[in-house]
């Protein structure tokens, strides 16, 4: 059976990825699940090497380059995918690739899922901070929000802009980086006084590596030499906004919008300012945590319109993963950001009155696929896109 409405014209699937990576077979497994065709497989180390080509009507899913070694060391010239350095080449390799993507798809008649043009803001933090902020929708005090936003050069510019903006705490982003990797929770406690909670792990040459787990720096001469090593690839400022707490534990959403609904919800919580899974975060209850939100006065549905809203300001990427911030009365929220590679959830399955219900993130995307509309025309494209 096809998935629930599917456009039989819709079904020339094609997956842009790491072939064998889980993210590409959870999609494969989906589209089984749903009796089509299997989506023909198009490799990240063929698009590198200018062998991606497609066909007429081919609907095209591009996915993440990441968890293949030898990719990451292409676009980051990065011999160990540890290191976190190298970000900006990564960027600015990865949105001309997917910009080839785009022009190939259209020049063969194939629809492209993910718009290129939203994709490079995407992937900027600080890009797409200036876009949600100018739509009015809330989000932490940032100043180098925006195209205009000042360019970072080290620890001297960290601070006078913290200062500046009125901030004593502040996250410190690498502006193209991804899962935490290279994100400083920064406190200025006074002068000469600064603590940061990071993942990055600095070794006596000075070198830069995600550790995957927590560190606590706190001297100063510390954390500016990390920030210096990271500022060439360009980093974004935001306010440290105190989060809600659910079983004693940091908390925030991630919400999983595609074709402009929200379908997904997970619940992260931490005992440490980073609520990411793969840095030690957990999946907190949904259940609950809506309990919560009602007992609080709040309202989960407007965590889920604001998800919608932000989502919307990015109409031609079929799926996005909001990340909520809840404040601590769990009734007000800003956008953190939004992951255009943001749906590897495993085994979470859509809310209630989603039209996903009994259905992962893979499943629900492809189920959606009728109601999006087939991509506007190159010119058009140009003309609208976002900045």
């Amino acid at each position: 059976m096809s998935p629930r409405g599917a456009d039989p014209t819709r079904q020339n699937l094609v997956v842009v990825g790491i072939p064998g990576n889980r993210r590409v077979s959870l999609f494969q497994d989906a589209v089984r699940a749903a009796g089509l065709s299997p989506a023909r497989e198009v490799a990240w180390r063929d698009v590198l090497d200018g062998r991606a080509r497609f066909t007429a009507g081919e609907t095209v899913r591009i996915d993440s380059p990441g968890e293949d070694p030898e990719v990451d060391r292409l676009l980051r010239d990065m011999d160990d995918p540890t290191r976190v350095e190298g970000t900006g080449r990564w960027y600015e390799r990865f949105t001309a690739l997917a910009r080839g993507l785009g022009r190939a798809a259209a020049a063969a008649g194939a629809d492209l899922l993910d718009d290129p043009e939203e994709l490079a803001v995407l992937f900027d933090k600080r890009l797409c901070h200036g876009v949600l902020d100018a739509a009015g929708i809330r989000v932490p005090v940032s100043p180098t929000s925006g195209p205009a936003g000042p360019a970072v050069s080290g620890w001297d510019d960290v601070r006078a802009l913290m200062a500046g903006a009125g901030l004593r705490r502040a996250f410190v982003k690498i502006a193209h980086g991804s899962s935490a990797s290279g994100v400083l929770a920064v406190e200025r406690a006074g002068p000469g006084r600064v603590r940061a909670l990071t993942s990055v792990e600095r070794d006596g040459a000075g070198r830069l590596f995600n550790s995957l787990r927590i560190r606590d720096y706190t001297g100063e001469r510390d954390v500016a030499a990390i920030i210096d090593t990271l500022a060439p690839d360009g980093l974004h400022i935001e306010q440290w906004i105190p989060k809600a707490v659910l079983d004693g534990r940091s908390a925030d959403l991630r919400v999983v919008v595609v074709a402009g609904r929200a379908t997904h919800v997970v619940v992260r919580t931490s005992r440490s300012p980073m609520t990411n899974l793969h840095l030690g975060g957990t999946r907190g209850d949904l259940d609950t945590a809506r309990e919560v939100i009602k007992a609080s006065g709040g309202s989960f549905a407007t965590a889920l319109t604001l998800s919608e809203a932000a989502a919307d300001r990015f109409p031609e990427t079929h799926c996005v993963g909001v990340d909520l911030l809840p404040a601590p009365s769990w009734r007000r929220y800003a956008v953190g950001e939004i992951n255009a590679f943001g749906d590897l959830l495993p085994g979470l399955t859509g809310l209630p009155g989603s039209g996903a219900e009994g259905l992962d993130t893979y499943a629900a995307q492809l189920a959606a696929l009728p109601r999006r509309p087939t991509r506007r025309t190159t010119e058009e494209a140009v003309c609208g896109h976002l900045i």
